[in-house]
């Protein structure tokens, strides 16, 4: 705005303005535009999207965002060109979102054991722990470190500082020991 001695030309600089404040698309104008088109942009969701609720979803959100952003659509006569870029964007977004609960549903899921298997395996569980807690200590370092740890027997040797025999020997020893032990209290 200039500013000048004159206040005409003061009030005739904040006319101009006002006039391009009101240049915008209205709410009435958007409005009438979303009423006159609804079918098409409806049609144009249907060939981007597969399902009329979907549809009908994309084409009223569109118009919620358009109205939001009406002052930027400075131009009146491509309020229409907007809403069609915003039911596209939509649709896209909602091609996108289905696309991943897809990939998330087609994920095998976990088996999960029932109650009754969960019970039968806590049982197993706390027996294999009794069972372990009477062989010798290197017998149940050995198993521990083989089985329960998955290292190789070399791997068990070098860990304990023994020897290899004596990682065999100590680990045939072990599950001798064990079967006894499991047998004895099923």
């Amino acid at each position: 705005m200039r500013v000048t001695g004159d206040s005409s030309s003061t009030t005739s600089d904040s006319r101009d303005t006002d006039t391009a404040m009101a240049v915008g698309t209205t709410v009435d104008h958007l409005t009438e535009t979303y009423r006159a088109h609804y079918r098409s942009l409806l049609g144009l969701a249907a060939l981007l999207l597969d399902d009329t609720a979907s549809c009908e979803d994309v084409v009223q959100e569109a118009f919620i965002r358009v109205h939001s952003a009406r002052s930027r659509v400075r131009d009146p006569e491509k309020t229409l060109a907007y809403l069609r870029q915003t039911v596209v964007n939509l649709s896209r977004s909602a091609l996108r979102r289905r696309i991943l609960g897809l990939k998330l549903l087609s994920k095998p899921m976990p088996d999960m054991a029932s109650a009754e298997e969960g019970a039968y395996e806590l049982l197993e569980r706390d027996q294999l722990k009794a069972a372990m807690r009477t062989l010798q200590r290197r017998q149940r370092e050995v198993l521990v470190l083989r089985y329960f740890a998955d290292m190789t027997e070399a791997q068990v040797a070098d860990t304990l500082g023994i020897s290899l025999g004596s990682v065999k020997a100590y680990g045939s020893r072990g599950l001798a020991a064990l079967r006894v032990a499991m047998e004895a209290t099923a």
